[in-house]
C-alpha cells in the first residue's frame, strides 16, 4: 500500500508541468499585445498631425493599457512558473534576474492582479471620460459601476490579507 501511495504523490507532483502549456500559451498573449502595441503605435505616430490632443491622450492611454498586461502576464509568468512548476535554478545568478523573480507568492500575486485590473479599469474610465460626447450614459454608469467594484474588492482583499498576516 505504501508502494501505491507513493507513486500517486510522485504522478501528483509530476502534475504540475500540465501547468508548462498555460504558461507557454501566456508568451503566445504577449506576443499577440505586441502586435496590438506596434499596431497602436503605427495608428499614433501616422495620425499625429491631424488627431486631436484628446485621440492622441486616449492612444497613448492605450499604450500604457497595453503596457500594464504586458507587465501583468511577466509576473505571473515568472512567479506562477517558479511557485508551482519548477525553480528557474539557471537564471538565479543572471545579472538581468528581477529582484522580485522567486519572492512573489501566490497571496502577492492576488495583490498585483487585482491592482492591475484597477488600474485598467481606470485607464478604460478615463478614456470613456475623454470621448465623453460619443459614450452613452448608460455606458458610462456601467463602467464607474464596475470600476468601483474592481476598487472596493480590491481594497477589501488586501485588507483580508494584511489581517491575515500576510501582508508585509
Amino acid at each position: 500500500m505504501k508502494k501505491i501511495e507513493s507513486a500517486f504523490e510522485h504522478m501528483l507532483f509530476a502534475s504540475r508541468w500540465l501547468m508548462a502549456p498555460v504558461y507557454f500559451g501566456l508568451i503566445m498573449a504577449l506576443v499577440v499585445l505586441l502586435v496590438k502595441f506596434t499596431k497602436e503605435i503605427w495608428f499614433l505616430f501616422s495620425h499625429i498631425m491631424s488627431a486631436s490632443g484628446a485621440e492622441m491622450i486616449i492612444g497613448v492611454l492605450s499604450l500604457v493599457d497595453i503596457a500594464l498586461i504586458m507587465s501583468l502576464l511577466i509576473i505571473i509568468m515568472f512567479s506562477g512558473y517558479e511557485n508551482f512548476v519548477s525553480k528557474m535554478e539557471d537564471l538565479h545568478a543572471h545579472t538581468d534576474r528581477p529582484e522580485w523573480m522567486g519572492h512573489i507568492g501566490f497571496s502577492d500575486q492576488k495583490i498585483k492582479l487585482i491592482g492591475s485590473i484597477v488600474a485598467i479599469s481606470g485607464i478604460e474610465l478615463l478614456k470613456a471620460f475623454l470621448n465623453v460626447d460619443n459614450v452613452p450614459d448608460r455606458h458610462l454608469a456601467w463602467m464607474v459601476g464596475i470600476h468601483v467594484t474592481f476598487l472596493v474588492s480590491g481594497v477589501l482583499y488586501a485588507l483580508m490579507d494584511r489581517l491575515q498576516g500576510k501582508g508585509h
